[in-house]
């Protein structure tokens, strides 16, 4: 009988640095009985030369296209935007299940070329939650890239490009530096504060020295009464880490802007969440996805009025991108080691027939 095997793909998408199998869980895959193939790569923060000396066999960088269609390719963010179809069977993170721009033209590719999409945002427990997630350091980025724009905002600046951290230390010290050795004195408000984004957000911003009366955690309860919440207007920074699955009032808009004028204290709002382009999205302020080279798109909020940008960047955890690869492949790893089983075992069996549902969808959608 062959061993299991995994095609560790290159990621494409600019600034991401982050893996979905790092040296130490290929190690644990290979001592298990698999086989890993690790496509070179100059951008992945683990060297080329720390998997190939756990084991793991090196190919070159983009070769996966031709891959024996019977390999499993993983990797992390969406595929580069393309007809071609898709014959093999992919892990990743797709963006295409809650009717985000494009939705159908990507499922398109799975069922024109006979594929399978199992997606990493969907695998979940036997109660429902994911197996792996990077909300945790999403949510410590995300608060660490809006204290850095307030910093920039406050000498009427904007913010530059974002360049990833060796580690946690580094990046709490460079954010408390930009606020002038302590962010005492800033208030932020953080939407979804009991989720692990909503922890991250919260830890960082207890780090950089925010008190602890100046960090408002809302959660469910908080947001029952529906928005929007003149609350998220009397803070610096808005941090949403929500996940949403279904339409809410919104939390801030145009309006309550306009109608805040000079009064309004809020600088900056990062979507952490970043369903920027889902019809539901609770921020309808902006409509763009910002990028660690240029991180903040600017809110209108007419002449005269204190400047407000957003962050929607989608995918912060690669500002930390060593830690949050260890600890989200640490994580999916119980489910990978499944994966010989996955016509019987449940987090990939649910995960099929979730891909099955919305393909028919996309089929319909896109008149295949």
């Amino acid at each position: 009988m062959s061993r299991p095997t995994l095609w560790l793909r290159c990621e494409k998408k600019e600034f991401e640095r982050r893996s979905a199998l790092t040296p130490t869980t290929a190690k644990k895959l290979i001592d298990a009985g698999f086989d890993i193939i690790v496509e070179r790569d100059d951008q992945r923060i683990f060297d080329d030369a720390e998997f190939e000396a756990v084991g793991c066999k090196l190919v070159e960088n983009n070769s996966w296209p031709s891959a024996p269609k019977e390999i499993p390719i993983i990797g992390l963010k969406e595929l580069p935007v393309s007809t071609e179809p898709l014959p093999h069977t992919h892990i990743q993170f797709a963006h295409c299940y809650k009717t985000q721009a494009g939705w159908s033209s990507v499922l398109a590719r799975f069922h024109n070329g006979g594929g399978t999409l199992y997606d990493l945002e969907f695998l979940t427990d036997e109660s429902g939650r994911r197996v792996a997630a990077f909300g945790y350091h999403a949510g410590f980025a995300g608060a660490a890239a809006g204290a850095l724009a307030l910093a920039s905002q406050k000498k009427g600046k904007k913010l530059g490009k974002l360049e990833p951290y060796a580690n946690e230390t580094e990046m709490v010290e460079a954010v408390k530096a930009a606020l002038g050795g302590t962010g005492k004195g800033v208030k932020a408000l953080v939407i979804g504060a009991l989720g692990r984004c909503g922890r991250g957000a919260v830890d960082l911003f207890k780090k950089i020295g925010l008190e602890e009366d100046d960090i408002l955690k809302w959660d469910m309860a908080e947001t029952a009464k529906g928005g929007p919440f003149q609350e998220i207007l009397d803070v610096d920074i808005f941090v949403n880490c929500i996940y949403l699955s279904s339409p809410i009032p919104h939390f801030l808009t145009h309006k309550q802007i306009d109608a805040a004028g000079k009064d309004r204290q809020l600088a900056v709002v990062v979507d952490v969440s970043c369903d920027t382009t889902n019809p539901h999205n609770p921020i309808p302020i902006y409509n763009i996805n910002t990028t660690f080279s240029n991180p903040t798109v600017p809110v209108e909020v007419g002449e005269g009025n204190p400047s407000m940008t957003v962050i929607s960047i989608d995918h912060l955890p690669t500002l930390l991108p060593r830690e949050a690869s260890e600890q989200f492949s640490s994580d999916l790893l119980p489910s990978l080691l499944q994966l010989p089983s996955r016509q019987t075992a449940r987090v990939w069996t649910d995960a099929e027939k979730l891909y099955k549902e919305k393909l028919a969808l996309a089929v319909k959608a896109e008149g295949l």
